[in-house]
């Protein structure tokens, strides 16, 4: 098998997750990784046996990598993306792409002008729950899809310094509605708070209006003392749930949803418990699929699984429920 020559930049919490699959991919040679903590670097570097590096530019000039992940903080991600755009490397940048519209659609221009691949960090994608219940959506066994709400709360981050709960956490859930409604919403509405990350606002609830009357609403915050991953879609047949936490899938049978699929809404006798099953699924960790689908795209030459696009309209979705949590109003998306 061709491997190709990657690196990591930024090896905190996440990136040395990166690093550790690339070390291990079969498709991935793992040449370099670079941190301004030179001591944490060349840890991770003993680990998996690559070079360590403080700066970043002297890694790329050095190593001349294929294929780099940039794992640092959301405000460096336009100048870092952009200098290993510019060395020639394909980029893996986690989410969200940027931290303004600007700074992404630079980066989504330069990717084009140099002919490398730019793939969006949206990992909530690559949960064998979430892909499998995509499956059965798109094979309509829940007829019509009337809400999808998310869940992502939990206690604060100690690795967050420089956005808050919506910029960081937000992306995950967005990407989620559109990936599994193929649609994108139309207008958005939120109220968020600073309670106790001053600096930011730590909770928001929002809800995002799509197309064929499909309602959208997540709850996302940094304040609650458990962590909890949950994705909903309720339909005309019952309701799905995945806990993306323990990757199990479940789904809830309205039991007076019977027969054929029913031509309207009025055909339905109302809603009743029936059924619920959890389906068996093989789990794998959702990071390794991910590289697995971005070193894949660069060795075959197809599109990134999660464009440039994909992460500018989960960051444009983001920013306005920002902008009507400090407005009050709703917004037009």
């Amino acid at each position: 098998m061709n491997k190709l020559k990657v690196a990591v930049i930024g090896v905190g919490s996440m990136g040395s997750n990166h690093a550790r699959l690339f070390a291990e991919l079969p498709a991935a040679h793992l040449v370099a990784v670079a941190d301004s903590n030179l001591a944490l670097a060349e840890n991770i570097g003993e680990r998996y046996s690559c070079k360590a590096y403080a700066d970043y530019i002297d890694m790329l000039a050095a190593e001349k990598p294929d294929a780099v992940s940039v794992v640092v903080p959301t405000a460096m991600h336009e100048k870092v993306a952009s200098a290993v755009l510019r060395a020639g490397s394909h980029v893996l940048i986690e989410k969200p792409i940027a931290s303004t519209l600007e700074e992404g659609e630079r980066l989504v221009a330069l990717a084009t002008k140099v002919n490398r691949k730019l793939m969006v960090g949206h990992i909530v994608r690559f949960n064998p729950a979430i892909r499998n219940l995509r499956e059965r959506i798109q094979a309509n066994e829940l007829g019509h899809i009337f809400q999808i709400m998310c869940r992502r709360i939990g206690p604060f981050p100690a690795r967050i310094r420089d956005v808050g709960v919506v910029i960081d956490l937000a992306p995950h859930d967005i990407d989620v509605m559109r990936f599994l409604t193929g649609t994108e919403p139309v207008r958005v509405f939120a109220e968020i708070a600073k309670r106790v990350h001053t600096d930011h606002e730590d909770l928001v609830f929002g809800l995002l209006g799509f197309p064929q009357d499909i309602t959208g609403a997540l709850e996302i915050n940094w304040l609650t003392p458990t962590k909890v991953r949950e994705v909903l879609v309720l339909g005309e047949r019952g309701m799905f749930r995945v806990d993306d936490l323990t990757q199990d899938l479940y789904f809830y049978e309205n039991a007076a949803a019977e027969g054929e699929l029913w031509q309207s809404l009025r055909t339905i006798k109302g809603v009743s418990e029936g059924t619920m099953v959890r389906y068996a699924l093989k789990r794998y960790e959702p990071l390794r699929a991910e590289l697995e689908a971005f070193l894949d795209c660069i060795l075959n030459d197809t599109e990134e699984p999660v464009n440039g696009q994909d992460g500018l309209q989960a960051l444009r979705i983001a920013l306005a429920l920002i902008e009507s949590g400090v407005t009050h109003k709703s917004i037009e998306v």
